[in-house]
């Protein structure tokens, strides 16, 4: 179904058949909005993800649910892909006031339970990841960014995990869950089979590559992960991309393809890097050419310096796990050298 030019224009836009997607803005300029998935059903409206808990997202959610005669209390779940907080914290904001279902896969229950336990910052767990990388200035710019977004949602344990494999029946679909590990390590992807839909969440996105493993307990091989879950998709029929971030787009899979690639060159640019003499994640990092305009890494904000130092170290252990790079810690930093 059409769709407008700009995909973040408010608004219910039909994009299959009982199927409705709402984008939400958000306070993150680089993302500028995310997707929300409506699905009519007879028991109520069921929402793939929610948007940011902050009061012009959910008037909008709301505006939206009432142009297709539904008001926010009428939702009967939502079904969450990961846990972030642009996907994850309105869902827990209207439980508060609505006592509606939220689900999100199994995978997310150790990040989640670990940034409820609140006993250290947010991010802290990427502070010392940037650490053994080299970068112990920036692991401290990172600890000193005011984070307070979690403050506002009373709890942020879910009503149910979903599994690999799960199914999801509807009235008039059933919805097939399948854990995509990666961007997080509980990220799930949901397939209407029958419709040809794909709600990818951030697995698949069609103008960017999503992070990698920013969560508040990544797993020790994100990037590995990431692409074992695209090739999973890649492998099952073609379908509609419906993404959190940008537009509806025809073929899940010449997206996927664009990934892959993506990820083939930068590992090839990381590997070449290291042959150079740069010996840490952090300057391979600063070695390289970032977002469209070719900047410097020193050039970035914090948070997108630590994204991109996280990343070249994701890449690295891919590269050891090849057989392409040797990796040696001492006095906790990790260093890579050609594998002889």
């Amino acid at each position: 179904m059409e769709q407008p030019a700009d995909w973040t224009e408010p608004g219910a836009h039909p994009v299959a058949p009982g199927v409705f997607r709402i984008p939400l803005a958000l306070p993150i300029p680089t993302l500028h909005a995310v997707n929300v998935y409506v699905i009519e059903d007879p028991a109520g409206p069921v929402l793939i993800d929610s948007g940011w808990t902050m009061p012009d997202s959910r008037a909008a959610l709301g505006g939206a649910l009432r142009t297709l005669g539904h008001r926010l209390d009428d939702v009967s779940q939502f079904v969450v892909t990961h846990a972030h907080w642009d996907h994850y914290s309105q869902a827990l904001t209207l439980r508060a006031s609505y006592g509606t279902r939220v689900r999100i896969g199994r995978g997310e229950r150790l990040s989640i339970e670990t940034s409820a336990a609140g006993d250290r910052p947010v991010h802290a767990r990427q502070a010392d990841l940037l650490r053994r990388c080299g970068a112990a200035g920036l692991a401290d710019e990172v600890l000193a960014m005011e984070r307070g977004e979690h403050e506002a949602v009373p709890d942020t344990i879910p009503d149910g995990w979903l599994d690999d494999g799960e199914r999801i029946d509807l009235a008039r679909r059933g919805l097939d869950v399948f854990a995509t590990p990666g961007h997080t390590r509980g990220h799930i992807v949901l397939r209407d089979a029958a419709a040809g839909l794909l709600f990818s969440g951030d697995h698949v996105l069609p103008h960017i590559s999503p992070s990698i493993g920013l969560e508040s307990a990544p797993e020790p091989k994100p990037l590995r992960s990431y692409l074992a879950s695209l090739r999973l998709v890649r492998d099952m029929p073609d379908t509609l991309l419906l993404p959190a971030h940008g537009p509806v787009t025809a073929s899940t899979h010449t997206r996927i393809d664009e990934l892959i690639e993506h990820h083939e060159a930068r590992l090839d640019t990381a590997a070449r890097q290291v042959r150079a003499g740069h010996t840490t994640a952090h300057e391979v990092a600063r070695a390289m050419a970032w977002t469209r305009r070719q900047l410097k890494l020193d050039d970035l904000d914090v948070f997108s310096r630590m994204m991109a130092v996280l990343e070249i170290d994701a890449h690295l252990d891919v590269l050891v796990d090849q057989g392409v790079l040797d990796a040696h810690e001492s006095g906790g930093v990790r260093s890579y050298a050609p594998r002889a």
